[in-house]
């Protein structure tokens, strides 16, 4: 049994792994100009180096499209773009960062949600490639950062090096003092990474799930937020300029170019449920559009989480007198590695949830997914490779229009649930298959 569940799992991972490389191989052979994010962003790098301001597309050589970053960005960008290096050579460059991605992501060393202590002392070559082959391939998300040039690849590095940095081996007395800088450097530099795309800062909250006295996780929640509104602070007092045409262009106040819309194509639950109001006639109904679109966030993702989190920790017997945020707290911090996982979990449900989840932005989706896939059981692990990575591999390299981008969230959509499905289980005999 064991030997033909090693043979199909096996077999399973290997056409994944090559329906994934034949979808970004195939993008190589299309008459399609990429790379567009890549020149907008140098662009406006090269903009502000001759003194003109870069919020105003007509001033970006090469590009109709904005620039959307905070004027701080333009320092931090200017390295990559220096000598036209980026632009030139971005699509030898992105795949390269994709796979430093998934060796840089953290292993839980955990199989399954609900069995501590389980985990291996290093990780094994079939979990690092299962991280790197899904940076590359979950969601198809990389596909549309190195079609795009996005410089999501970047904040992709930096959140793999945050999530490294907090999800470090637990650790008690002493030596969870010397851990405990780490953490806080983790959290200033993912709060630094949601500033880049300011719809995503909801993900700090999941902070709060680490096996951590509460004082500190509030801590660490402190650090995260202040180092996302830092480069918010930076841009307004040191370039109120550019700050006040950064403002305008992102209210879409400068006439006669491209503005960001929230509405704009996008495959988020915003997006779905302004379609849904579209077919009853209520497209024009904010209201009616955002209160559809809180019920699927609350339907869809986050209460079905809360029910697992619930179901986990209604399984240890109370204290009397405990209220619910301390039996939480008890319980993260008597199973470390079980909430390390559900805090990964968290982020990743708080960023499926943003209203703003562009298409190059499910490529950040799949680090977290990424995380959590290698520790599945075989079942749920080959239920995962198939919606997450092989359903919509297949799907676009079968010839689907570019614009169905839909099935990236209907394929997060599944993975999420696979994934809570497994925490029904907490407390099994792991069988995790080792290739």
């Amino acid at each position: 049994m064991a030997s033909r569940r090693n043979l199909w799992l096996a077999c399973l991972i290997a056409l994944t792994a090559l329906l994934v490389i034949g979808n970004l191989a195939s993008d190589v052979g299309l008459d399609v100009k990429y790379g567009w994010d890549t020149r907008v962003n140098c662009a406006a790098v090269d903009a502000y180096a001759g003194g003109l301001d870069p919020y105003f597309v007509k001033n970006l050589k090469g590009t109709k499209l904005s620039y959307p970053y905070l004027p701080v960005t333009l320092e931090a960008f200017r390295p990559f773009c220096a000598d036209g290096i980026l632009v030139a050579h971005y699509k030898t460059i992105f795949p390269v960062l994709a796979v430093l991605c998934g060796l840089l992501l953290p292993g839980l060393g955990l199989p399954g949600l609900g069995v501590p202590g389980l985990g291996r002392a290093r990780p094994s070559a079939r979990d690092v490639g299962l991280r790197v082959l899904c940076a590359l391939g979950a969601f198809v998300g990389f596909e549309w950062v190195q079609a795009s040039g996005n410089f999501a690849i970047l904040s992709g590095v930096l959140t793999a090096i945050a999530l490294r940095l907090l999800l470090s081996p637990p650790s008690s007395g002493a030596a969870e003092d010397r851990s405990f800088p780490s953490h806080l450097a983790g959290a200033a530099l993912l709060g630094l990474v949601m500033s880049f795309k300011l719809v995503f800062f909801p993900v700090l909250a999941a902070l709060y799930f680490l096996p951590l006295p509460r004082r500190r996780k509030l801590m660490l929640i402190a650090m995260a937020v202040f180092s996302f509104a830092l480069p918010i602070l930076i841009s307004r007092l040191a370039y109120p300029d550019l700050f006040a045409s950064w403002q305008l262009a992102v209210a879409g106040k400068i006439p006669d170019q491209h503005l960001v819309e929230l509405f704009e194509s996008n495959p988020s639950l915003l997006l779905l449920a302004r379609d849904l109001m579209g077919h009853v006639g209520l497209i024009d109904s904010k209201p009616a559009i955002f209160a559809t679109y809180a019920f699927a966030v609350t339907a869809l993702v986050l209460v079905p989480f809360a029910l697992s989190i619930l179901r986990l920790i209604g399984s240890r017997p109370a204290h009397e007198g405990d209220s619910l945020p301390a039996r939480v707290d008890r319980w993260l911090m008597d199973h470390p590695r079980a909430a390390m996982r559900i805090t990964v979990l968290a982020m990743f449900a708080l960023y499926l949830s943003s209203p703003r989840l562009k298409e190059y932005a499910f490529f950040e989706l799949a680090l977290y997914a990424a995380i959590l896939l290698v520790d599945l059981p075989a079942r749920a692990l080959a239920a995962a490779l198939t919606v997450g990575l092989l359903m919509p591999s297949l799907i676009f390299v079968t010839g689907s229009s570019p614009e169905d981008n839909s099935i990236q969230l209907f394929s997060a959509l599944m993975f999420f649930w696979v994934l809570l499905l497994d925490a029904r289980h907490a407390g099994r005999v792991p069988d995790t298959v080792q290739l």
